[in-house]
């Protein structure tokens, strides 16, 4: 465990000053609406402002089962968020945390070391009493030293504390990283370069819109299907919507969304040797539909395996090749249409958790001649900041 170096008094007051005119000022500062450089970073990483003893313990263990689980829906083993541990030093610069897009300090508020000195820092003594005397905390701040930014404090009196705020808000954190993602994905992929010609025809011959990056283009276009790809030298990216006229809310379920999603891509999504694409349904191979409301309507969120299959001599086959797909099915109260909006990807050799994002981040640009707006809908970061609790 890291702690201070023995120092005289006088030498670590203004250590502990500094800390805390920091968390004053840019605690304050995000309230001014003065401008702000936009973060910087990977796309999928966390930074994780952790004593390293911590990090090789519960606490850290909670946050890498949580925050950087497993996604068990694509090809190989990927964590949803990458988790980049660092440690506080005495005279350290923190510029390089305070630049990044998505930032998590941690520990409790009882220990020693340089990251508890900080956070007891950013919470006053009222807050300090009501976190010893209770449950872990978790407080959320939105674009604290950067635009596009998201910081978490989390503590707690003791390691317990920690780990159950971590267990109880996880759900939330993931939640934040994965829509402040997806709103600077937006912004980057839709930036420079995009086919406003394409949507505009879609919007006119089909009454709805995504937006469409420079290099995709529409492989097939029916009454009610149209499929958009990406092809590269090595890998391709594809989207598909599908909508049913006059449909029944009711239908909407899990296997009757498995059941369309393979004879849509039986008809239409074929390989170069033949045969198809469909669910890979195997116990090893998890696929996992959740009810969700997409921008505002009733329905489904899937997420799974695809694989190329076909018949030769009578007999099943499966051709080889797959990868992840993200398929979003819902009902459209206004046009009393079921749509399907199915992101596919095929990457082999690279991994593939960001290039699934790609696919969400058009789906999410979704729109209908009823809403009558053709510009991308970026979510606009929540006004409300994420509170302390003391449950």
């Amino acid at each position: 465990m890291l702690h201070f170096p023995r120092r005289t008094a006088a030498r670590m007051v203004p250590l502990i000053s500094t800390l805390f005119l920091l968390a004053v000022v840019t605690l304050a500062g995000c309230e001014l609406g003065e401008y702000k450089a936009r973060a910087v970073g990977k796309e999928g990483e966390v930074i994780v402002v952790i004593d390293s003893s911590r990090w090789n313990g519960p606490i850290g263990d909670a946050l890498k089962s949580t925050v950087g689980e497993y996604i068990g829906t694509l090809p190989a083993p990927e964590r949803r968020f990458d988790l980049r541990a660092m440690d506080l030093q005495v005279d350290q610069d923190l510029s390089q945390v305070r630049n990044q897009k998505n930032v998590i300090f941690v520990a409790p508020l009882s220990d020693t070391t340089n990251e508890a000195t900080y956070l007891r820092n950013v919470f006053d003594a009222s807050a300090q009493e009501a976190i010893m005397s209770g449950d872990g905390v978790v407080v959320g701040r939105n674009d604290l030293w950067r635009r596009d930014q998201r910081v978490f404090y989390i503590t707690g009196q003791d390691t317990d504390a920690v780990v159950d705020a971590i267990d109880r808000r996880a759900g939330e954190i993931t939640r934040t990283f994965d829509d402040a993602t997806r709103q600077r994905m937006t912004e980057d992929m839709f930036d420079k370069g995009r086919q406003i010609d394409i949507e505009e025809y879609l919007m006119s011959e089909h009454d709805f819109a995504v937006n469409v990056q420079h290099d995709y283009l529409i492989a097939i276009d029916t009454t009610n299907f149209v499929w958009l790809r990406r092809i590269l030298s090595d890998t391709w990216r594809s989207l598909f919507i599908w909508y049913d006229e006059r449909a029944n809310p009711a239908v909407l379920t899990p296997e009757w969304i498995y059941a369309t999603r393979d004879s849509l891509t039986r008809e239409y999504i074929q390989g170069n040797l033949g045969g198809w694409a469909e669910i890979h349904r195997h116990e090893l191979r998890p696929l996992l539909s959740e009810n969700i409301d997409f921008l505002g309507h009733y329905g489904f969120e899937t997420r799974g395996v695809w694989r190329m299959v076909g018949e030769q001599d009578g007999e099943f086959v499966e051709f080889g090749g797959g990868g992840p797909f993200v398929n979003y099915t819902f009902y459209d109260r206004a046009s009393g249409r079921i749509y399907m909006i199915d992101g596919m990807v095929f990457a082999p050799g690279y991994e593939k958790r960001e290039f699934l994002r790609q696919m969400e981040v058009i789906a999410h640009t979704f729109r209908t001649a009823h809403e009558q707006d053709i510009e991308t809908p970026i979510e606009a970061a929540s006004e409300t900041e994420t509170g302390a609790e003391t449950e």
